[in-house]
Protein backbone atom coordinates (compact mmCIF):
# COMPACT_ATOMS: atom_id res chain seq x y z
CA UNK A 1 0.00 0.00 0.00
CA UNK A 2 1.35 3.08 -1.07
CA UNK A 3 2.44 5.56 2.33
CA UNK A 4 0.21 8.12 1.22
CA UNK A 5 -2.92 6.17 1.71
CA UNK A 6 -1.90 4.55 5.06
CA UNK A 7 -3.85 4.77 8.05
CA UNK A 8 -3.28 4.84 11.74
CA UNK A 9 -5.71 2.02 13.23
CA UNK A 10 -6.18 3.92 16.66
CA UNK A 11 -7.60 7.48 15.47
CA UNK A 12 -8.32 6.84 11.71
CA UNK A 13 -5.85 9.58 10.80
CA UNK A 14 -3.80 9.03 7.79
CA UNK A 15 -0.13 8.39 8.59
CA UNK A 16 1.52 11.78 8.61
CA UNK A 17 -1.66 13.80 9.14
CA UNK A 18 -3.42 15.28 11.72
CA UNK A 19 -6.70 16.61 13.15
CA UNK A 20 -6.26 20.16 10.71
CA UNK A 21 -5.48 17.64 7.74
CA UNK A 22 -8.72 15.83 8.24
CA UNK A 23 -10.83 18.52 8.76
CA UNK A 24 -9.86 19.74 5.42
CA UNK A 25 -11.24 16.43 3.62
CA UNK A 26 -14.83 18.05 5.51
CA UNK A 27 -17.20 19.85 2.73
CA UNK A 28 -19.90 21.85 3.35
CA UNK A 29 -22.61 23.24 0.99
CA UNK A 30 -21.40 27.21 -0.14
CA UNK A 31 -24.88 28.08 0.38
CA UNK A 32 -24.98 27.60 4.22
CA UNK A 33 -21.57 28.98 5.54
CA UNK A 34 -23.43 29.50 8.71
CA UNK A 35 -23.83 25.97 9.52
CA UNK A 36 -19.70 26.10 9.24
CA UNK A 37 -19.76 28.71 11.86
CA UNK A 38 -22.30 26.40 14.18
CA UNK A 39 -19.96 23.25 13.77
CA UNK A 40 -17.41 25.08 14.42
CA UNK A 41 -18.66 26.49 17.66
CA UNK A 42 -20.26 23.10 18.78
CA UNK A 43 -16.96 21.46 18.31
CA UNK A 44 -15.12 24.07 20.58
CA UNK A 45 -18.40 25.26 23.80
CA UNK A 46 -19.74 22.46 25.75
CA UNK A 47 -22.69 21.31 26.00
CA UNK A 48 -25.23 22.52 28.49
CA UNK A 49 -27.18 20.45 30.47
CA UNK A 50 -30.85 21.05 30.60
CA UNK A 51 -32.18 21.65 34.35
CA UNK A 52 -34.96 19.49 35.59
CA UNK A 53 -37.58 20.38 37.98
CA UNK A 54 -37.48 19.58 41.73
CA UNK A 55 -40.12 17.46 43.44
CA UNK A 56 -41.45 20.21 46.02
CA UNK A 57 -41.87 22.35 42.18
CA UNK A 58 -43.79 19.74 41.15
CA UNK A 59 -46.43 19.83 44.09
CA UNK A 60 -46.88 23.56 44.05
CA UNK A 61 -47.35 23.44 40.60
CA UNK A 62 -49.98 20.43 41.46
CA UNK A 63 -51.54 22.88 44.16
CA UNK A 64 -52.08 25.59 41.92
CA UNK A 65 -53.54 23.79 39.20
CA UNK A 66 -56.05 22.39 41.96
CA UNK A 67 -57.32 25.64 43.24
CA UNK A 68 -57.41 27.18 39.86
CA UNK A 69 -59.22 23.91 39.07
CA UNK A 70 -61.50 24.28 41.83
CA UNK A 71 -62.04 28.16 41.72
CA UNK A 72 -63.44 27.39 37.81
CA UNK A 73 -65.72 24.89 39.21
CA UNK A 74 -67.52 26.75 41.87
CA UNK A 75 -68.38 29.68 39.38
CA UNK A 76 -70.03 27.33 36.98
CA UNK A 77 -72.22 25.42 39.77
CA UNK A 78 -72.88 28.08 42.00
CA UNK A 79 -75.09 29.39 40.36
CA UNK A 80 -77.52 26.40 39.83
CA UNK A 81 -77.09 26.01 43.72
CA UNK A 82 -78.87 28.09 46.17
CA UNK A 83 -77.65 30.46 48.29
CA UNK A 84 -77.52 30.89 52.01
CA UNK A 85 -79.46 27.99 52.62
CA UNK A 86 -79.92 26.98 56.19
CA UNK A 87 -80.57 23.12 56.69
CA UNK A 88 -83.67 22.47 59.17
CA UNK A 89 -82.65 20.31 61.99
CA UNK A 90 -85.59 19.01 64.22
CA UNK A 91 -85.54 20.37 67.87
CA UNK A 92 -86.10 17.64 70.35
CA UNK A 93 -90.03 17.46 72.05
CA UNK A 94 -90.04 19.66 75.39
CA UNK A 95 -92.38 19.15 77.69
CA UNK A 96 -93.93 22.01 79.45
CA UNK A 97 -94.97 22.43 82.91
CA UNK A 98 -96.92 25.63 83.07
CA UNK A 99 -95.09 28.41 84.59
CA UNK A 100 -93.84 31.44 83.04
CA UNK A 101 -90.11 30.77 82.86
CA UNK A 102 -87.25 29.58 85.55
CA UNK A 103 -84.90 31.67 87.15
CA UNK A 104 -81.90 30.98 89.02
CA UNK A 105 -82.21 30.79 92.67
CA UNK A 106 -80.39 29.86 96.09
CA UNK A 107 -80.22 26.33 96.47
CA UNK A 108 -82.57 26.00 93.28
CA UNK A 109 -84.64 27.59 90.17
CA UNK A 110 -87.95 29.98 90.59
CA UNK A 111 -90.48 31.13 88.93
CA UNK A 112 -93.07 34.40 89.29
CA UNK A 113 -96.17 32.68 88.48
CA UNK A 114 -98.85 29.67 87.06
CA UNK A 115 -99.67 30.88 83.96
CA UNK A 116 -103.15 29.09 83.54
CA UNK A 117 -105.61 27.13 85.56
CA UNK A 118 -105.02 23.25 84.65
CA UNK A 119 -101.44 23.53 83.76
CA UNK A 120 -99.36 20.70 85.30
CA UNK A 121 -97.83 23.33 87.68
CA UNK A 122 -102.06 24.58 88.70
CA UNK A 123 -102.67 20.42 89.46
CA UNK A 124 -99.52 20.30 91.80
CA UNK A 125 -100.12 23.45 93.34
CA UNK A 126 -97.50 25.14 92.93
CA UNK A 127 -97.13 29.09 93.10
CA UNK A 128 -94.95 31.92 92.22
CA UNK A 129 -92.05 31.90 94.22
CA UNK A 130 -91.41 28.68 95.20
CA UNK A 131 -88.10 27.34 94.62
CA UNK A 132 -87.28 23.62 93.00
CA UNK A 133 -84.78 22.15 94.50
CA UNK A 134 -85.43 18.64 93.03
CA UNK A 135 -87.34 17.53 89.62
CA UNK A 136 -87.62 13.48 88.75
CA UNK A 137 -84.79 12.70 91.38
CA UNK A 138 -82.29 14.80 89.65
CA UNK A 139 -81.11 18.25 91.71
CA UNK A 140 -81.61 21.27 90.54
CA UNK A 141 -79.08 24.27 90.49
CA UNK A 142 -79.72 26.62 87.96
CA UNK A 143 -82.43 27.38 85.32
CA UNK A 144 -80.06 26.10 82.30
CA UNK A 145 -80.26 22.65 84.22
CA UNK A 146 -84.12 23.25 84.78
CA UNK A 147 -84.36 24.02 80.85
CA UNK A 148 -82.37 20.60 79.90
CA UNK A 149 -84.38 18.37 82.15
CA UNK A 150 -86.83 19.25 80.36
CA UNK A 151 -85.71 18.48 77.37
CA UNK A 152 -85.02 14.87 78.33
CA UNK A 153 -88.45 14.18 80.24
CA UNK A 154 -90.71 12.87 77.90
CA UNK A 155 -93.88 14.72 77.63
CA UNK A 156 -97.14 12.97 79.73
CA UNK A 157 -94.50 11.60 82.58
CA UNK A 158 -95.48 11.82 86.39
CA UNK A 159 -92.21 13.32 88.18
CA UNK A 160 -91.34 14.00 92.01
CA UNK A 161 -90.39 17.98 92.04
CA UNK A 162 -89.46 18.65 95.65
CA UNK A 163 -89.62 22.20 96.30
CA UNK A 164 -89.04 24.95 98.98
CA UNK A 165 -91.78 27.58 100.34
CA UNK A 166 -91.34 29.69 103.08
CA UNK A 167 -87.99 27.99 103.98
CA UNK A 168 -90.29 24.38 104.55
CA UNK A 169 -89.57 21.73 102.09
CA UNK A 170 -92.31 20.22 100.64
CA UNK A 171 -92.88 17.25 97.67
CA UNK A 172 -95.34 17.03 95.12
CA UNK A 173 -96.30 15.01 91.59
CA UNK A 174 -96.34 16.54 88.59
CA UNK A 175 -97.19 15.08 84.85
CA UNK A 176 -96.05 16.88 82.28
CA UNK A 177 -97.30 18.63 78.76
CA UNK A 178 -96.58 18.99 75.37
CA UNK A 179 -96.17 22.55 74.30
CA UNK A 180 -99.46 22.10 71.92
CA UNK A 181 -101.27 20.76 75.26
CA UNK A 182 -100.16 23.66 77.38
CA UNK A 183 -100.84 26.48 74.54
CA UNK A 184 -104.03 25.35 74.08
CA UNK A 185 -105.06 25.37 77.67
CA UNK A 186 -103.72 29.13 78.23
CA UNK A 187 -106.06 29.80 75.21
CA UNK A 188 -109.04 28.23 76.92
CA UNK A 189 -108.41 30.48 79.86
CA UNK A 190 -107.83 33.83 78.16
CA UNK A 191 -111.22 33.21 75.99
CA UNK A 192 -113.31 31.71 78.73
CA UNK A 193 -117.20 33.17 79.05
CA UNK A 194 -116.95 34.34 82.48
CA UNK A 195 -113.96 37.19 81.66
CA UNK A 196 -111.77 38.30 83.57
CA UNK A 197 -112.22 39.51 86.86
CA UNK A 198 -111.31 42.74 88.56
CA UNK A 199 -110.00 43.54 92.60
CA UNK A 200 -109.24 47.33 91.96
CA UNK A 201 -105.77 47.99 92.73
CA UNK A 202 -102.68 49.74 90.69
CA UNK A 203 -100.76 46.03 89.36
CA UNK A 204 -97.69 48.69 88.56
CA UNK A 205 -97.56 49.50 92.13
CA UNK A 206 -97.05 46.67 94.20
CA UNK A 207 -94.65 45.19 95.57
CA UNK A 208 -93.15 41.82 96.91
CA UNK A 209 -91.85 42.69 100.68
CA UNK A 210 -90.64 40.10 103.47
CA UNK A 211 -93.01 39.92 106.20
CA UNK A 212 -90.86 40.23 109.77
CA UNK A 213 -90.16 37.76 112.21
CA UNK A 214 -90.94 34.96 109.51
CA UNK A 215 -89.56 33.26 106.80
CA UNK A 216 -92.93 34.31 103.76
CA UNK A 217 -93.06 37.01 101.59
CA UNK A 218 -96.13 38.85 100.30
CA UNK A 219 -97.50 40.95 98.25
CA UNK A 220 -97.46 45.04 99.62
CA UNK A 221 -100.56 47.11 97.59
CA UNK A 222 -99.49 50.46 97.78
CA UNK A 223 -101.93 52.07 95.33
CA UNK A 224 -105.94 51.13 96.44
CA UNK A 225 -108.28 52.28 93.28
CA UNK A 226 -111.55 54.10 94.51
CA UNK A 227 -115.07 52.80 94.50
CA UNK A 228 -113.49 49.75 93.35
CA UNK A 229 -113.66 46.01 94.70
CA UNK A 230 -110.96 45.95 96.96
CA UNK A 231 -111.44 49.52 98.46
CA UNK A 232 -115.32 48.77 98.93
CA UNK A 233 -114.57 45.94 100.94
CA UNK A 234 -112.11 47.90 103.22
CA UNK A 235 -108.11 46.98 101.69
CA UNK A 236 -106.34 50.19 102.77
CA UNK A 237 -102.91 50.78 101.04
CA UNK A 238 -100.05 49.52 102.38
CA UNK A 239 -101.66 45.88 103.23
CA UNK A 240 -99.54 42.99 102.44
CA UNK A 241 -101.28 40.17 101.06
CA UNK A 242 -100.42 36.76 101.72
CA UNK A 243 -103.17 34.53 100.38
CA UNK A 244 -105.70 34.89 98.02
CA UNK A 245 -108.58 32.57 98.10
CA UNK A 246 -106.90 30.09 99.97
CA UNK A 247 -103.58 30.86 97.70
CA UNK A 248 -100.83 31.48 98.82
CA UNK A 249 -99.40 34.74 97.50
CA UNK A 250 -95.52 35.38 97.57
CA UNK A 251 -94.98 37.59 94.49
CA UNK A 252 -96.66 40.34 91.92
CA UNK A 253 -97.24 38.39 89.21
CA UNK A 254 -98.68 35.22 91.01
CA UNK A 255 -101.58 37.90 92.55
CA UNK A 256 -101.92 39.59 89.34
CA UNK A 257 -102.79 35.70 88.02
CA UNK A 258 -105.30 34.94 90.79
CA UNK A 259 -106.92 37.92 90.76
CA UNK A 260 -107.91 37.14 86.72
CA UNK A 261 -108.59 33.77 87.24
CA UNK A 262 -111.04 34.42 90.03
CA UNK A 263 -114.48 34.51 89.04
CA UNK A 264 -116.13 37.99 87.98
CA UNK A 265 -118.57 38.72 90.93
CA UNK A 266 -117.84 36.07 93.20
CA UNK A 267 -116.44 36.75 96.72
CA UNK A 268 -113.05 35.69 97.66
CA UNK A 269 -111.19 35.44 100.95
CA UNK A 270 -108.40 37.84 101.55
CA UNK A 271 -105.79 37.24 104.45
CA UNK A 272 -103.31 40.28 104.99
CA UNK A 273 -101.11 42.20 107.87
CA UNK A 274 -101.63 45.64 107.97
CA UNK A 275 -98.53 46.41 110.06
CA UNK A 276 -98.22 43.21 112.17
CA UNK A 277 -101.70 42.50 112.65
CA UNK A 278 -102.72 39.37 110.35
CA UNK A 279 -106.14 39.89 109.07
CA UNK A 280 -108.76 38.10 106.93
CA UNK A 281 -110.91 40.28 104.68
CA UNK A 282 -114.22 39.15 101.89
CA UNK A 283 -114.08 41.22 99.04
CA UNK A 284 -116.33 40.52 96.43
CA UNK A 285 -114.72 40.91 92.55
CA UNK A 286 -115.85 43.17 89.97
CA UNK A 287 -115.33 42.61 86.12
CA UNK A 288 -112.73 44.07 83.99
Amino acid sequence: MPAELRFCRNCGFRLGEGIAELNETIRFDSAHPQMVAGVAAASVAPRKRRRRMSGMTWIFVGLLVFFVGAAAFTAVVSPFKPHNRMIDIPKPPKSFVGVNGFDTAENGVTFERVDAPDTPADKAGLVGGDIITSFDGQQIHNDDEMADLLVRTPIGKTVDVEYLRDGEKKITKLTTVSEEEFRRLSKAFEKRPEGRAQFGYEDGDAERVAIPNTKMFGVKLNTILQSRPADIAGIKEGDVVVEFDGIPIRTTDEFLMRVRRSVPYSTVKVVLFRGDEKMEIPVKMGKQ
